[in-house]
């Protein structure tokens, strides 16, 4: 009995991390970053998308990040290539997943899906760039 309730505990305490690290972004993760002819033609559109997965935040909140990345890519002229990597990370961001591009990456795992409390955000806000 007093195993499940310390494994408890420390599940919450891991949930309930207080700091986010420092916004890293790994491009288009495993997927190229552009073109052979242009290298980096979408790589912006992805930082921004891993700027939102960094910070993490509700479902909608990453189905919106998720649209946006879809729009920026069809943007540039590629709304196929757009398709594709709407539906890989659709598969591949989830929360529950412990890879280091997951929805709320910044946080330590696990997060899940989380409305950002005023004092995450302000330590977002402290670390803020300009994806």
């Amino acid at each position: 009995m007093h195993i499940i309730f310390i494994f408890f505990l420390l599940i919450s305490l891991t949930v309930n991390a207080a700091d986010i690290k420092p916004f890293t972004s790994d491009g288009c993760s495993a997927f190229p970053d552009g073109t052979f002819e242009q290298k980096e033609l979408w790589l912006s559109c992805c930082t921004a998308h891993d700027y939102a997965y960094w910070q993490g935040g509700t479902y909608s909140e990453r189905l919106i990040a998720d649209k946006k990345l879809h729009q920026c890519v069809s943007k540039v002229g590629e709304p196929q290539i757009a398709a594709l990597m709407l539906a890989g990370v659709r598969v591949g961001g989830s929360p529950y997943l412990p890879t280091a591009f997951r929805w709320g990456y910044g946080w330590t795992y696990p997060r899940w899906y989380k409305v950002l409390t005023i004092e995450e955000k302000k330590q977002i806000k402290y670390l803020q760039i300009s994806p």
